[in-house]
């Protein structure tokens, strides 16, 4: 397993941003999938199975906290959903409580300390989800 390479799935609606991330994630050492847009996003988790979802928070259609709701009915238990965005700290801890996310990300953050966050995501497990109730009879 430490020779597997981790599979990220990075969701934004910037080209640039994505092949930046692509080519600094890919240099070290993870396997990089993106995607340009907040439709779709279930599907691709769905069939590529990533260890993390690097999701933007503003898209025009769909808010990423949104979407984290969506794919996460899709996605495999490894799979950490992470908020990453420009937005200021506050504003996204609070979105990735309120959607379920594993965690943030400021975009600010690159190349190799990217790297590094997503290694202790990878590391970090995830909290148990409560139990659904059972219906009344």
């Amino acid at each position: 397993m430490a020779d597997e390479k981790a599979r990220v799935l990075v969701v934004d609606d910037d080209p640039d941003l994505l092949d930046l991330v692509q080519r600094s994630l890919s240099a070290y050492g993870f396997e990089v999938i993106t995607h340009t847009s907040a439709l779709g996003v279930s599907n691709l988790v769905r069939q590529s199975e990533p260890d993390f979802v690097l999701i933007d928070v503003n898209f025009p259609a769909l808010k990423g906290d949104k979407v984290v709701n969506l794919a996460r009915q899709y996605a495999s238990s490894k799979t950490k959903f992470i908020l990453y965005s420009a937005s200021d700290e506050s504003k996204l801890r609070s979105l990735a409580l309120a959607s379920g996310a594993d965690g943030y990300i400021s975009k600010s953050v690159q190349g190799e300390e990217l790297a590094k966050r997503l290694h202790a995501f990878r590391l970090k497990p995830r909290p148990p989800t409560p139990p659904t109730p059972a219906p009344a009879t």
